[in-house]
């Protein structure tokens, strides 16, 4: 069934309002799967849900405007959450899985938030003891007069679980506090929700300084979902493999807010893991799955691969940092995603701000760009120095203006002042250009580009070259300050299992083939690079590692 986009590039529909459309129109069709939990809701029964959550936050005492927080990987509590939230006016924030103590207790005391939920934890992290160790308070007062000296916002903490914690509440209890209020105050306070307002706060992922809390508003994430959502030709029948952090804008807006627009079923994996994701898409004849690069790697290379069967997928996005040209042939070969997307942008953009479609014609700009701009956004290439748009071709800052640019920074208004310019342009950090079709491609950072000798050097056309390398699985290029260039080019390489490679390899791979100053000074084997939550390649840690492995380059 294709896609038919909507007349209007912007609605001023509110999250509540999508789903509510979805249970008027796809009743019992499928809307969240858990394979490994073998948990499957109708959109008439989530939609249920939600408004039982939704009326017991409100029970609870959850005001509009305050701020809801969820420390939690991608159980079924977390979209709930994300709409019953919606519907009363809240304000969803969303804490990053990988968060320790000292990170939570930043987001804590900058966000101000009134709520939080949460689970027992992540890996080695213990989530309960770690606000136990915050707000010792939990231990030794009654719930309902609970007062954090620390953090004087804080009003109640919720337990998604069973189990029972000491000062916490847990989930059926909030529920049990819907039947205090009645209908016509639950429909009074959805009345009073604007498609303008805050619904959601995503800290940045803090790859460069302190986290800042993006505002996300309906207006903002709606539209972006939708148009998104309709690149891929996204339909009621189509099935959404989510194993991607909710915590994140490419889950709970690529992926969620895609698919309420669009009323597909969402099946969700609590934490990637290719077992999990292969078995998902099977079983439940998944149509579109999502991924960073090393996701779509780990499936491809997995020694299980074979064993499954991915006939029904077709598209799906591959985002998050730069995509590989040749994983991304092996995704639309192997894994039959012929119609794969990929999409460009950031926390601050909703997050999407150029994406391929479906159909694109050209399998070279399906595997090399990042698309054209998304619909009803102007997505521009500016020059840094200057302000004023690039010729095609010419590489300058990734700037967009439209419906999909936040709100703000949460209490940051120099902050905020810095990225987003007086004509109203999100200004992205990012660097890039646009082709005389349309089409835009990134060539890295701002701060990644590396100035060798007085010549700019871009990471990802090195590493796009090295790919194709013999041996090489995956790839990363940094600067390495050099007292004699300023800097020079390092590249961190990831063997594929068995491979014979050596640095000189690398060396005479490159020679002749690029320019000299482009060519890898330095070359170091790792087994995995450093990641954020979102699996994004944390390059500033290459660099710090870079510097203690070449101090004197």
């Amino acid at each position: 069934m294709p896609c038919i986009p909507r007349k209007n590039i912007t609605s001023d529909e509110r999250l509540g309002d999508l789903l509510d459309k979805c249970a008027r129109e796809h009743p019992d069709n499928d809307a969240i799967v858990y394979v490994d939990r073998d948990l499957r809701l109708s959109w008439t029964q989530w939609s249920a849900e939600v408004d039982l959550v939704a009326k017991g936050l409100m029970g609870m005492g959850v005001k509009k405007g305050e701020k809801v927080a969820i420390w939690a990987t991608n159980v079924p509590d977390w979209i709930t959450l994300m709409f019953a939230t919606a519907k009363i006016g809240a304000v969803l924030l969303t804490i990053n899985t990988n968060y320790r103590r000292a990170e939570l207790d930043y987001v804590l005391k900058q966000s101000d938030m009134e709520y939080l939920f949460l689970i027992d934890g992540m890996r080695d992290v213990d989530y309960v003891e770690t606000v136990y160790e915050l707000v010792p308070e939990l231990r030794k007062q009654p719930r309902e007069t609970f007062r954090s000296e620390t953090y004087p916002h804080l009003k109640k903490v919720v337990f998604l679980g069973p189990q029972k914690h000491r000062g916490m509440y847990t989930m059926n209890e909030v529920k049990s506090l819907a039947v205090s209020v009645s209908e016509s105050e639950y429909q009074e306070r959805k009345d009073s929700v604007d498609v303008h307002d805050v619904t959601m706060m995503q800290y940045t992922s803090g790859t460069t300084g302190f986290p800042k809390g993006v505002m996300l508003t309906h207006y903002n994430i709606a539209n972006d979902g939708y148009w998104l959502g309709a690149n891929m030709n996204y339909c009621s029948d189509d099935r959404l493999c989510i194993n991607v952090p909710l915590f994140h804008c490419f889950g709970c807006v690529l992926g969620v807010m895609a698919c309420i627009n669009h009323c597909v079923t969402m099946v969700f994996c609590e934490v990637f893991d290719p077992v999990k994701v292969m078995t998902s898409i099977e079983t439940e004849r998944c149509t579109s799955v999502y991924g960073v690069p090393t996701m779509y790697i780990s499936i491809l290379n997995h020694k299980l691969f074979s064993k499954f069967d991915f006939s029904s997928l077709r598209t799906g996005i591959m985002a998050g940092s730069p995509c590989p040209i040749k994983a991304m042939e092996q995704v639309v070969d192997k894994m039959n995603m012929k119609e794969i997307t990929i999409v460009y942008g950031l926390t601050e953009a909703s997050p999407g701000m150029t994406q391929t479609t479906y159909d694109e014609p050209s399998m070279e700009k399906k595997c090399s760009s990042v698309g054209k701009k998304l619909q009803g956004i102007d997505t521009v290439i500016l020059d840094p120095e200057t302000y004023e748009p690039c010729p095609d071709g010419v590489i300058g800052e990734f700037c967009c203006k439209g419906y999909n640019v936040m709100k703000g920074y949460y209490k940051m208004p120099e902050e905020t002042a810095k990225v987003i310019d007086k004509n109203g342009y999100l200004h992205s950090g990012d660097l890039g250009y646009r082709d005389s079709d349309g089409y835009f491609y990134v060539t890295g950072r701002i701060k990644d580009m590396i100035i060798r000798g007085g010549e700019n050097v871009y990471p990802k056309e090195i590493e796009d070259f090295l790919y194709h390398c013999p041996g090489i699985r995956d790839v990363q290029v940094v600067g390495v300050p050099s007292q004699k260039y300023g800097e020079q080019v390092g590249a961190f390489i990831i063997k594929d299992p068995g491979a014979d490679l050596t640095e000189q390899d690398v060396f005479d791979y490159c020679k002749g083939q690029i320019a000299w100053y482009k060519s890898p000074k330095f070359v170091q084997f790792v087994d995995a690079f450093p990641e954020n939550a979102a699996g994004k390649i944390k390059k500033y840690k290459l660099r710090e590692m870079a510097h203690e492995l070449w101090p004197d380059a």
